[in-house]
Order: C-alpha cells, then sequence, then structure tokens
C-alpha cells in the first residue's frame, strides 16, 4: 500500500512516500520561498526518483494543522487536486498528533508546539504508553506562559518539540531540568509521519470526503477577523 505523504503546517515543505512496511522516500526543505512554488516540485522530484505515479498510490495524506494558514491551505488544496484527479482517497492528519511521534518511546511527556503568532503557540499534550500515543490535552492555542504553569503541575519531564521551541525558549527552561529538547532533526513536522498516519487509516477503511475536508486553524485567520 503506497501513501504520499505531505506537510506544510510551518515553514517546512515535506513530502513522503511509505508502503506497508517502510518509508521508501522523503523530502524536507525549510525554505523561505513560498510554499506555492516549492511543493509540487517536491512531490513530483520524489515520485519521479522512487519511479512512481500517481496511478501507483493507494492514497494521500495530509497534514490538517494546526499551523500556518497560508501553508496548510496549499497543502490541502494540492492533496485535493492530486487525490481528485488521480481518483485516489484522502485521509486528513492533524499536525500535532504527528509531531508528537517524532518522541515515541520517551518516558515523560510529549509536548509539540508550533508557532500561532499573537504571542500565542499551537499546543497539545500526549504519553506514549502501551506503545500508543495518548492525547492527555487536546489541541489548543495558548499564552506560552500560561502553559509552562500547567506543564509543571505534571512534575515529569516534558519533550518538547516543534518550531515554537526556539522562540520560546526561555519560557520552557523554566521547567528547568524537567524541559527536554529533541534533537533538531526530530523537532520539526515531517510528512513521513503523515504518510504513516495514512496508510493506518487506509488500511482501515477511514478516508475523508474530498469536499468536506478542512484544514484545522483552531481560531480564525486575520483575514476573517477583519471581515
Amino acid at each position: 500500500m503506497l501513501v504520499l505523504g505531505i506537510e506544510t503546517s510551518t515553514s517546512v515543505v515535506s513530502a513522503a512516500l511509505v508502503d506497508a512496511q517502510k518509508l521508501l522516500a522523503e523530502v524536507y526543505l525549510d525554505s523561505k520561498e513560498h510554499h506555492s512554488r516549492r511543493l509540487l516540485p517536491v512531490i513530483s522530484s520524489l515520485l519521479e526518483e522512487v519511479g512512481v505515479k500517481i496511478k501507483d498510490l493507494a492514497g494521500i495524506a495530509v497534514a490538517l494543522g494546526p499551523g500556518s494558514f497560508t501553508g496548510l491551505r496549499i497543502g490541502l488544496a494540492t492533496a485535493k487536486g492530486l487525490a481528485h484527479a488521480g481518483g485516489k482517497p484522502l485521509v486528513g492528519i492533524p499536525t500535532l498528533d504527528a509531531l508528537a511521534l517524532n518522541a515515541a518511546g520517551v518516558g515523560g511527556l510529549i509536548c509539540p508546539v508550533v508557532v500561532a503568532r499573537r504571542q500565542e503557540v499551537y499546543t497539545a499534550l500526549y504519553r506514549w504508553q502501551g506503545g500508543r500515543l495518548n492525547c492527555l490535552v487536546s489541541y489548543r492555542a495558548v499564552n506560552p506562559s500560561s502553559w509552562v504553569l500547567e506543564l509543571a503541575s505534571y512534575g515529569e519531564p516534558v519533550y518538547f518539540l516543534g518550531d515554537a521551541v526556539m522562540p520560546y525558549m526561555k519560557v520552557w527552561e523554566e521547567l528547568e531540568e524537567r524541559a527536554v529538547f529533541l534533537p533538531p532533526e526530530n523537532t520539526m513536522p515531517r510528512a513521513a509521519q503523515i504518510a504513516r498516519q495514512g496508510q493506518i487509516r487506509l488500511s482501515r477503511n477511514q478516508e475523508d470526503d474530498l469536499f468536506q475536508l478542512k484544514p484545522l486553524y483552531l481560531r480564525p485567520s486575520a483575514a476573517e477577523l477583519k471581515a
């Protein structure tokens, strides 16, 4: 079962191809160039290198957010276009769930944090138990200082990852030795995780409605607030 994963929730443009057993290929670009210019060439290059065409796919998985409003729109529109043109099923995967999987197996709390602007972060809280990821606190947009106080109440190590780690490092370090930071290569969203979660859902026939699937924004965009 070949599944294409697309991740555009942050400054990173990423695409990956998995089958039921392994990751076949992944492209990861952290570039200042607009996602609309990078995404389709990245996908085309990835598929060409592996020798796979859209018609060979079992389906497509795309990151739903929360994250960059523009990035999410571009990623979802591209995924919908490819799925519709190729007659392939589409599944949407929450960004924070997939990001938390970068820390699978750690003993402690897993806290993905994504830049939300307005001095807030998108976040959730997870624990790895019994070989699976369990969500303790669902998706929210929150002030980092308020969030770190809530995290402190658990009295456990907290593994931070995401693009909001560095901008708010001083806040997370208030947890002192309980704040743990993953290596740089594990701290950003990856299309490989999106593709793998998509493969699992597609194997269970849990595809989404192509025309009803929407980004997970958590709050209105600036344009919507002005309307």
